[in-house]
């Protein structure tokens, strides 16, 4: 750190502000995490995208709000806005397992320490600024808002809830990846145009009188169920969802108008995928990618874990139904140039920790880089919310070559000795036969690369589920690609005199999933010699199609009925497949095989 002056974070306090000689600040932005100025912490990269616009910024990171208020006061009123932002994940997450049991630490702060923030900081945080300052405005962003805009489920209250702006007030929400709302509004803002009047910026929402919104319809607006309707109806819950999902993957979408009390929420359709020079441009900022010198002689483990890893793209095309990534991001992929890339991996040789291994090159899917529509044209009509479910697309140009090059130019900067990817490969992109050889001769070669020269030890897949039926509710393929992917593995790992391991991860209690299922789990990993460590429990989380379908039982698309585990007896009783091999789950398992009339399973899993 010795090279860096105070001076090159973004100012945290008052004397912070009167080192630099400001006697205001456009921006005053309030976040959940701790600061960490480093491009995969999205409040650092909202600040420096407001900095290089021309404003001074200025950041609150895990402000007090059960004092006299004094974090919310001490850097008084910023000229333009607020900004909120409950940090990089879901607050409700990071609080709470999916049992609803208090998580006793976070990854986020200082130390670990729990209890630094509160129960969806959007809402208090904003409802706070809001009355203690009426008259300025509030910017409501992040994933846990963007989850949030409009009716929502909310597992931890086990209720249907409103869109965020009702109980938050903020007064405008960006939902999203923030660069290109942001400056579309420091533009308008610049050219003297009231706050009030900003209505029109694609990928924001805002709350206004219903006969506002019935004087300003526009031709293509898609009208939900209202938030009463849907509290009386569960069906016109899904029926939204369908709708919502399909807006937000669309490249040209409809705004869309909820109705709440004698409010509406209205939802802009999102911009375009960003370009590359956008992409880059945000990449290439001036971070210290360290956290903040107030944190000195701390740790700060969501840091430790990608401080020296490197994001190629955003966006995801898998469209998981029990992913937040599509809805936040979006299914088109937007990938940085080479030249970005590279020029971020040369900073991270220079930093004083750095080992020369980097953690990750990858995205929200490791093997997604540059992909895109070949004929861009049929991407404009398209609503898929998934490239690659059902099956995948033939308009998708699946070439694994731009990585191979990228992995190839990385691993030849002096200072690295090894680049691992640690982000999730979609080995159904890898397996999946093409009408052009290209693709499948680009696909076979990624797969002996990844496996023979980046791999730390242990190679992390998801195929989630051993069931087909259940996979099919997940959005993701069959069991038998695992299978596939696990031979290749294992022999390319003979091949090159390797001993790694391949690491899966499942999930439990997910719509669709029975005891009976859980059960063939158990006993298909049993089989492949898995003792299986990344597990979890399903969690629904606002705004995809799995809580949907949890909630409303019901799936969206089809409206047919869907079984769901629900009370925590019945959670339970599908996690135990998991740990099959704990003697301590033997006796409760082999009544339920008992009771499932599933004897053959019992000597499949202990024996006769």
């Amino acid at each position: 750190m010795n090279k860096y002056r105070l001076e090159d974070w973004l100012p945290t306090t008052k004397k912070e502000i009167e080192a630099r000689g400001w006697d205001y600040v456009d921006v005053i932005f309030f976040s959940g995490d701790a600061y960490v100025d480093h491009p995969s912490f999205g409040p650092a990269v909202i600040g420096r995208t407001l900095e290089a616009l021309g404003l001074r910024v200025a950041i609150v990171p895990q402000p007090n709000w059960r004092d006299d208020l004094r974090d919310f006061k001490k850097l008084g009123i910023p000229r333009l806005f607020f900004a909120v932002s409950a940090g990089a994940m879901d607050s409700m997450i990071n609080h709470y397992t999916a049992n609803k049991r208090l998580r006793s630490d976070d990854a986020y702060t200082p130390d670990k320490r729990a209890g630094m923030r509160p129960d969806y900081p959007s809402i208090v945080y904003t409802q706070i600024l809001k009355k203690l300052y009426p008259d300025i405005p509030v910017v409501l962003g992040g994933i846990e808002a963007s989850l949030r805009r409009l009716t929502h489920y909310d597992y931890w209250q086990d209720k249907l809830k409103p869109g965020i702006l009702i109980e938050s007030r903020a007064d405008l929400l960006i939902y999203g990846m923030g660069e290109q709302p942001l400056r579309s509004l420091v533009n308008k803002l610049k050219r003297g145009v009231p706050f009030s009047d900003i209505k029109d910026i694609p990928q924001t929402a805002y709350l206004t009188s219903s006969e506002d919104v019935s004087a300003h319809i526009l031709p293509g607006d898609i009208n939900l169920f209202s938030h009463e309707e849907c509290l009386l109806d569960k069906l016109k819950q899904a029926k939204n969802f369908k709708h919502i999902e399909e807006e937000s993957n669309k490249m040209e979408a409809s705004r869309i108008i909820q109705r709440v009390g004698n409010e509406s929420i209205v939802v802009n359709p999102p911009f375009p995928p960003m370009t590359e020079a956008e992409l880059d441009a945000s990449f290439d900022l001036p971070y210290t990618r360290l956290p903040h010198p107030k944190y000195k002689g701390k740790t700060i483990s969501a840091f430790d874990m990608i401080q020296f890893s490197v994001n190629l793209h955003r966006g995801c095309f898998g469209g998981c139904a029990f992913c937040t990534i599509s809805a936040h991001q979006g299914k088109f992929i937007a990938s940085r140039s080479k030249d970005s890339i590279l020029k971020e991996i040369k900073i991270i040789t220079g930093m004083p920790d750095f080992k020369g291994y980097l953690s990750d090159l990858g995205g929200p899917s490791a093997n997604m880089y540059r992909m895109k529509g070949k004929d861009i044209s049929i991407c404009r009509k398209c609503k898929r919310p998934s490239c690659i479910s059902p099956k995948v697309c033939k308009n998708l140009n699946a070439d694994h070559t731009p990585m191979l090059e990228l992995y190839k130019e990385v691993d030849s900067i002096p200072g690295i000795k090894k680049s691992f990817i640690g982000s999730g490969v979609r080995y159904d992109l890898l397996l999946n036969r093409y009408d052009d050889n290209a693709l499948n001769d680009s696909a076979n070669k990624y797969m002996r690369e990844l496996i023979a020269h980046h791999v730390s030890g242990r190679l992390k897949v998801a195929p989630e589920h051993t069931s087909d039926e259940v996979l099919k509710q997940m959005r993701k393929p069959s069991f038998t690609q695992f299978g596939q992917f696990k031979k290749i593995f294992d022999r390319i790992n003979k091949e090159e005199g390797l001993n790694q391991q391949l690491i899966p991860y499942f999930i439990s209690s997910h719509p669709g999933c029975t005891e009976a299922d859980m059960a063939e789990l158990a006993a298909i990993t049993k089989d492949l010699h898995f003792h299986l460590e990344q597990v979890q429990d399903f969690t629904p989380t606002p705004m995809t199609l799995a809580t949907e379908m949890y909630y409303t039982g019901y799936h969206p698309y089809t409206l047919e009925k869907v079984y769901t585990a629900h009370t925590k007896e019945q959670k339970l009783a599908q996690r135990q497949f998991f740990f099959w091999y704990d003697k301590s789950y033997k006796n409760q398992i082999t009544k339920t095989l008992q009771r499932l009339g599933r004897k053959d399973l019992i000597s499949r899993l202990f024996g006769k």
